[in-house]
């Protein structure tokens, strides 16, 4: 029987990658207190976001960012807790992705997944990802997505095909002027997503006012089991159980559809 505690966290996202970092390790080492496997951060959360905390690479300290990442593999190891948190990672001069990396309890960069779906601000810094990343965590296939990779049920479809159990979905829908269109939207898509896919979706969010939506943990049911509180730094913790069962009003058909066969008989 696997069983695997979550930490979905959150915090208000800044340029400086100092402040980041603080925030990352308070909340990492409140989580282990809790007895958590793994904590999952929002995207860009250690780098900040291109775009929003500031308008240019020419300045950027990447030295800083890669200190940064070491110091997080070596807390990791030290404190034998998994990470899932955002970055910049630079492929080249001119080639830098919006990522998301798994760094095991180990204290080893597992995986490195690329945001595919790059919206026309990104595009003015960032280039998108080309393929799928899964890894296991205590015997559960996980896989990651970013932000507005939302918009795109394909992504969750492939993900669904290479046997993933845990989606963790990091976004930044923060620093808004108010509530708007993904205050609305943005939780019953991730709802439908879990549900049609029958997985668990850990969707956390930069809480940097005004923070468009809390971090929520979704069931494969489409339920939300938790939510972090709107604006305030913090996260939530949730078990999950491989024996659970959950309703699954597609499963009949499920196969069927992902094949090509759009009918039932």
């Amino acid at each position: 029987m696997a069983k695997l505690r979550i930490a979905t966290a959150q915090f208000p996202v800044a340029a400086s990658i100092a402040r980041n970092l603080r925030d990352m390790r308070r909340l990492i080492a409140q989580a282990k207190e809790q007895r958590a496997d793994v904590v999952h951060f929002s995207e860009t959360c250690l780098g900040g976001y291109a775009g929003v905390e500031f308008k240019s690479w020419d300045r950027y300290d990447w030295s800083a960012l890669k200190t940064a990442d070491t110091d997080l593999l070596q807390l990791a190891k030290k404190m034998r807790i998994g990470l899932v948190y955002g970055t910049n990672h630079r492929v080249a001069d001119d080639d830098v992705r919006n990522a998301l990396v798994y760094v095991s309890a180990e204290g080893k960069r597992v995986a490195r997944y690329d945001k595919r779906f790059c919206t026309g601000g990104d595009l003015k810094y960032y280039r998108s990802g080309r393929r799928f990343v899964t890894f296991a965590i205590k015997g559960f296939t996980c896989g990651l997505l970013i932000c507005y990779d939302v918009r795109f049920p394909e992504l969750y479809r492939g993900c669904k095909k290479r046997g993933v159990q845990v989606l963790f979905q990091s976004f930044y829908n923060a620093r808004r002027q108010g509530a708007n269109i993904h205050t609305t939207i943005m939780r019953p898509s991730l709802q439908a997503h879990a549900a049609t896919n029958y997985f668990y979706i850990s969707a956390n969010n930069s809480s940097g006012y005004y923070q468009s939506w809390p971090s929520v943990f979704v069931l494969p049911n489409g339920e939300i089991k938790a939510t972090c509180r709107q604006h305030r730094a913090g996260f939530m913790i949730n078990e999950i159980d491989d024996k659970d069962e959950f309703y699954d009003a597609s499963s009949a058909y499920r196969e069927r559809a992902m094949a090509g066969v759009l009918y039932s008989e």
